[in-house]
């Protein structure tokens, strides 16, 4: 079995969404982690009354808001999950019905595996969160939708790219172990930006798993939304970064052991 990780705070409409698409999934064998960096009554109620209608079992983690604590969260979802193999998606991403296939096929690998995903225009965002359903999306509908990065959206069997680009946290790949062997997430990250995703990648490739490109196989559709981070948090985020790469931090200090 395989554990997916939704990173969630404060948008029903888009996690909806993105647990529909999951109930259509071509590989059935996994069960959803629904990871709130809150503690919001309504997501409670939401998830009793959706677990009753998908084929996968559904857990719920929140905890109290107290700012960005996305990483520590994550971290209590390493712990929680049942999977060998851990699929982490963001609360802004919709699932490919292959997405889950394809991480299955690599599930019994050690590796970073890594999807890309199709940037929905504001109009078709706002469409699909309207009808709070997800059915599949058609090249026709996204071209003609204003959508961006369409290259994306082909789902091939077999991969045609071997080109190694950075890891994005929004669909990505990874056994649990390796995950634990170096601490799981870096809970210092306490601002919504760049640097997070950077270091668990770094680490993982540290302790010697290659970066290993799902390119159109693991696929997610990118919902539309304004950038909600500044100049300053990326700026403290890049300053812990840099000092992590320095120190030569394989096995963080603030990471999962930290999780009670």
């Amino acid at each position: 079995m395989l554990t997916v990780v939704i990173s969630y705070y404060k948008n029903l409409p888009n996690l909806e969404l993105i647990l529909s698409a999951l109930d259509l999934q071509s590989d059935t064998n996994f069960e959803v982690i629904v990871s709130e960096d809150d503690n919001d009554p309504a997501t409670q109620t939401f998830i009793g009354k959706i677990q009753k209608k998908v084929k996968f079992p559904i857990v719920h983690l929140s905890q109290e808001d107290k700012g960005f604590r996305k990483n520590r969260s994550l971290n209590k979802s390493i712990r929680a999950a049942q999977g060998d193999f851990m699929i982490f998606l963001d609360g802004d991403c919709v699932p490919h019905k292959h997405l889950v296939r394809a991480y299955s096929k690599v599930s019994h690998l050690s590796g970073i595996f890594y999807g890309r995903r199709v940037m929905l225009s504001e109009s078709l965002t706002q469409k699909l969160q309207s009808q709070r359903q997800f059915h599949g999306l058609t090249f026709a509908k996204l071209w003609f939708s204003g959508s961006k990065k369409l290259k994306e959206h082909w789902y091939l069997p077999l991969s045609l790219s071997w080109a190694t680009r950075g890891l994005k946290g929004c669909n990505w790949g990874v056994q649990k172990s390796d995950l634990m062997a170096v601490n799981g997430y870096d809970e210092s990250y306490v601002y919504a930006t760049v640097g997070e995703d950077d270091d668990i990648s770094w680490r993982l490739q540290q302790k010697g798993l290659a970066l290993i490109s799902m390119k159109n196989k693991a696929i997610v559709y990118h919902l539309d939304h304004p950038r909600t981070y500044g100049t300053k948090g990326t700026a403290i985020n890049l300053k812990i970064f840099e000092t992590v790469k320095s120190q030569q931090k394989i096995f963080c200090t603030n990471g999962l052991n930290q999780v009670s």
